[in-house]
């Protein structure tokens, strides 16, 4: 098992080509690991376990603040683009799905997707909960999961957010 902290990179508005076609380029954007806006503050954390070549999951917990209200549009542009672009073909022959899913109500609002990419022969699954409460968005993603690898989802989500409203971290 590998944990790591870390504040990945974030193009905020800058070539997000969110308003052109459905592509790769928007990928990171329909997964929720990058979002639109440019945050005033970023945290990351990254648990991975790797069993071998075959099975190999990894759980993030993002932490973004906004001095406005990024947060909330940027919940509202996830919300577009999966219902814009649920399909999003790869160069190389895969295909990636996108969709929003029964999830919790937590927070001022919250939204669950659903990603699987499609390969040759093999499906990879993830799932990711956003949670928005005032100008900032907690955002928890579990990837590479067994199908029913997401049970625990909704409760991680949930902790983080308590852990938020609590610490404020």
């Amino acid at each position: 098992m590998d944990i790591a902290t870390s504040m990945s990179s974030d193009a905020g508005d800058e070539g997000s080509g969110v308003d052109g076609p459905c592509s790769e380029g928007m990928i990171p954007l329909l997964s929720a690991r990058r979002l639109t806006g440019t945050p005033s503050a970023m945290a990351a954390a990254t648990v991975s376990y790797d069993e071998g070549p075959d099975r190999l999951w990894v759980w993030s917990e993002l932490l973004r603040t906004y001095a406005d209200d990024g947060a909330r549009r940027a919940m509202s542009d996830l919300r577009r683009f999966i219902s814009r672009c649920p399909i999003v073909p790869s160069s190389d022959g895969d295909s990636f799905r996108f969709a929003i899913a029964p999830g919790p109500r937590i927070g001022d609002e919250s939204v669950h997707v659903t990603e699987s990419m499609t390969g040759e022969s093999v499906t990879v699954k993830g799932d990711s909960i956003l949670v928005r409460i005032g100008t900032t968005l907690v955002v928890v993603q579990e990837e590479a999961n067994e199908p029913g690898g997401d049970k625990y989802l909704d409760q991680l989500a949930e902790a983080a957010l308590h852990r938020y409203q609590t610490t404020g971290s």
